[in-house]
């Protein structure tokens, strides 16, 4: 297991959920992390080790500043962690409508390929990106089109950048997410705190930490090992659309 201290970080969209809880985890092993969301308020309960700034992966500016931001207070980077993501809705896609799907296009493709461009040329030898996708990039579920259209954009993404990469001491890797209990559902439901509850019953989702710990353990394999994807779903899900709860 190679050490990350001493390393430094980028985690986007590291307010809540997996962003929060893989800042975290990057701290407790000894790394420095820039951490950015558009909610900056909150990245102050990160605690040490964290520097927070505001971040809106789909404003062009707001990431050039960033990382230009993070870089001055780090002093150079090794990692880059795309977690910024969301959802709008769970209707048939001709209920869909534009203003949604820019949105989650511009958030979930889009940013994260600016954010990765933008970092790349500040990446040390040895360096690092981690993609955040989804079950939802390896199989279609019903009413949720555009989601599941932006998250194999990030899977194919990850496989071509790991292509363009070839030769260069840059790891890639993406990990794919099913059922975890974050913030999500209360953003795709626009803040029904009774649909997104819902999404959890019954079943024992994967709790951010643990998507964390995944994140961690690639990062640290041996320097000559590229973990290309990791896929982690609860035990009562084999897919996007089909989860056993109980009654």
């Amino acid at each position: 297991m190679a050490s990350l201290r001493g390393k430094t970080a980028i985690v986007t969209g590291a307010s809540s959920g997996i962003g929060a809880a893989t800042a975290r985890a990057l701290v407790a092993e000894g790394v420095r992390v820039a951490a950015g969301a558009r909610r900056a308020e909150r990245l102050a309960q990160l605690g040490d080790g964290v520097v927070g700034l505001p971040l809106d992966v789909t404003d062009a500016a707001s990431c050039e500043r960033f990382v230009a931001d993070a870089v001055d207070a780090l002093g150079g980077l090794d990692v880059l962690v795309n977690n910024a993501g969301l959802a709008l809705g769970r209707d048939p896609f001709w209920e869909s409508s534009e203003d949604d799907e820019r949105t989650v296009l511009e958030t979930n493709v889009n940013g994260l390929v600016r954010m990765t461009r933008l970092v790349l040329p500040h990446l040390r030898d040895g360096g690092h990106v981690v993609n955040l996708g989804s079950v939802a990039g390896r199989q279609a579920y019903p009413h949720g089109a555009v989601y599941v259209t932006s998250k194999f954009a990030v899977r194919g993404f990850t496989y071509a950048l790991r292509e363009d990469l070839l030769g260069r001491p840059i790891r890639v890797t993406t990990v794919d997410p099913g059922l975890v209990e974050t913030d999500f559902s209360r953003v795709r439901f626009r803040g029904d705190e009774e649909h997104a509850r819902g999404v959890y019953q019954g079943v024992e989702p994967i709790r951010p930490e643990e998507v964390a710990e995944c994140i961690v353990f690639a990062l640290t394999r041996p320097p000559h090992v590229n973990v290309d994807e990791i896929v982690i779903k609860a035990l009562a899900q084999s897919s996007g659309a089909r989860i056993l709860r109980s009654e």
